[in-house]
């Protein structure tokens, strides 16, 4: 079976779109909830616009926004899980998954820029 990012972005967003739907309806769900629908969908668009990429310095700029999203949702899903506002093994693997997904940006953002020095003879 072939490995596919973007199919696994997507997986991903879904997830965190069912997680808010369980966060409680009070402020700081509400508030959790929506940071949470920005930042932990956003790698898969971010992730989309990278392929169509203008250059490799534009994929990595793109790559690099992607990450930024990935931390930040991680991040909420740690606070979620340690104030506890949400108690569910759901909760656990999307935090784990986040924290993978943050090691393949890291490497391929390290992968793109040594492939575009070498590309530039430096």
């Amino acid at each position: 079976m072939k490995y596919d990012l973007h199919e696994r972005l997507i997986k991903f967003s879904v997830s965190i779109l069912e997680i808010v739907e369980k966060l409680p309806t009070n402020y700081a769900g509400a508030h959790f909830a929506k940071q949470l629908v920005r930042c932990g969908t956003a790698p898969a668009f971010h992730h989309a616009e990278a392929q169509s990429a203008e250059s490799a310095k534009d994929f990595i700029h793109k790559m690099k926004i992607a990450l930024k999203e990935l931390r930040e949702t991680y991040i909420n899903l740690k606070i979620i899980h340690q104030k506890p506002m949400l108690k569910s093994e759901e909760l656990l693997s999307l935090i784990q998954e986040s924290n993978e997904l943050i090691s393949i940006f890291v490497k391929s953002i390290q992968t793109a820029r040594k492939n575009m020095k070498t590309k530039n003879g430096l």
